[in-house]
């Protein structure tokens, strides 16, 4: 459930400038469609990446609605998945929600320590023992690392997505837990919620 005094506003507006962008370029673009003489190759670029920026502004606002009524530590959260794709140090972070989960996960080594971007990023530093697995996150506490969750049985058809994901996706098809992924191979980070994977922009937190 989302946070109820989670203000969209800004998010609108931001939203619907860049709709209107788009809707404007493509209305130009249609007027040059008979032109043989002009590529209209980047065009389309543009429109796409406006439709990117759209979906991970969109995605980004609506993760922290999703897990501010669970944890006081969501800037630590923030930071630390930005931080750890511009390394692109590869993550996996769980934040339980109202559904228990340690049921569903295994192979876990105690942590037990508050929630911080430090001790994250720590955890998934490449060499770590404990960075192949996923941290679990009950409130502001670190419960947990070196988890391991369950796959999706679900076919992933995108080729770029990982065992991180489908892990991701596999969980949250199972509970209303969220997860965060970063990917090592890109840096892109997204999170998982009710089985479906959703790019985030980090920058805009």
């Amino acid at each position: 459930m989302a946070d109820p005094n989670c203000n969209s506003s800004s998010l609108k507006e931001h939203l619907a400038i860049r709709l209107h962008e788009i809707s404007s370029l493509a209305q130009h673009n249609i007027e040059l469609l008979n032109n043989e003489n002009i590529c209209l190759v980047q065009q389309f670029e543009n429109m796409r990446n406006m439709m990117t920026d759209i979906v991970e502004s969109a995605a980004s606002f609506y993760l922290k609605c999703y897990l501010s009524p669970y944890t006081t530590k969501y800037e630590d959260l923030t930071i630390s998945v930005r931080n750890l794709s511009e390394r692109k140090h590869g993550a996996l972070i769980v934040v339980e929600r109202q559904d228990p989960i340690e049921s569903l996960i295994r192979s876990n080594i105690p942590i037990g320590g508050t929630l911080s971007h430090a001790l994250i990023e720590s955890i998934f530093y490449p060499g770590n023992p404990l960075h192949d697995g996923a941290v679990l996150i009950r409130s502001t506490t670190v419960v947990s690392a070196a988890n391991v969750l369950p796959l999706s049985s679900i076919r992933v058809t995108d080729r770029k997505l990982g065992t991180r994901h489908r892990a991701a996706i596999g969980l949250t098809e199972q509970c209303d837990a969220i997860v965060l992924v970063v990917s090592e191979e890109t840096g892109q980070a997204s999170f998982a919620i009710n089985g479906t994977l959703h790019p985030i922009n980090v920058e805009s937190g």
